[in-house]
């Protein structure tokens, strides 16, 4: 399972996003959510993922704009789930917590996490995977406004040539927007850094199943 707390920044002095957001998210990733997106300590969300590349996700949507410290944490959870996020506990939720106290340190607001006891294997794993996803948000981190809005466009599934359109600009400066913003980088690693958070996924239960 993959856990998520996301703790809002600097939340004293700034106006409350949480309710906005969790609205946002539970619509978007309900199908991957194994229960409605959670709100916790008043500046916190929860979520709990069955899907790495959904996970992938929400940590790129979250950590976007730097209004977010995210940590993901890896890992089995207690069974039966009770009906609301928050009230879950596991080694998951453990490592989350442990993952977005290390965040708040980190210049990209991110970290991930296993738990404590897991084997070394594990947390090498756990330790590549944090580090790669951290590398493409320092890529991200550069991306200008203008490679963004080109971002969203691509994103939402119009080809090139109708972004072109759209921006009234030529389909070669689109090209050129495209390089700058390092858009086929990030659509290239995307999916292999959701298969390394699922292969991770897949250890840290192993793992987790092989101690008991």
């Amino acid at each position: 399972m993959f856990v998520i707390t996301a703790d809002q920044v600097d939340s004293r002095t700034t106006p409350d996003i949480v309710g906005r957001a969790k609205e946002r998210l539970d619509a978007a990733y309900r199908r991957h959510l194994r229960a409605p997106v959670g709100r916790s300590g008043g500046d916190e969300l929860q979520l709990l993922l069955t899907d790495p590349a959904a996970t992938l996700d929400v940590v790129l949507e979250l950590t976007r704009e730097g209004r977010w410290s995210v940590g993901v944490g890896v890992g089995p959870v207690r069974t039966p789930l009770p009906a609301a996020v928050v009230e879950a506990t596991g080694p998951a939720f453990y490592a989350a917590r442990e993952a977005v106290t290390a965040a708040k340190g980190r210049p990209q607001r991110f970290a991930l996490a296993v738990d404590e006891h897991a084997s070394d294997d594990v947390r090498t794993r756990a330790a590549d995977a944090e580090s790669l996803v951290t590398l493409l948000l320092v890529l991200r981190e550069r991306r200008s406004d203008a490679g963004w809005e080109l971002y969203d466009l691509l994103r939402d599934g119009l080809p090139q040539k109708g972004a072109a359109e759209r921006l009234g600009i030529s389909p070669a400066a689109v090209s050129a927007r495209a390089k700058a913003a390092s858009l086929r980088a990030e659509l290239d690693v995307t999916p292999a850094l959701a298969r390394l958070l699922e292969d991770l996924g897949r250890a840290a239960d192993d793992d987790a199943e092989g101690a008991r």
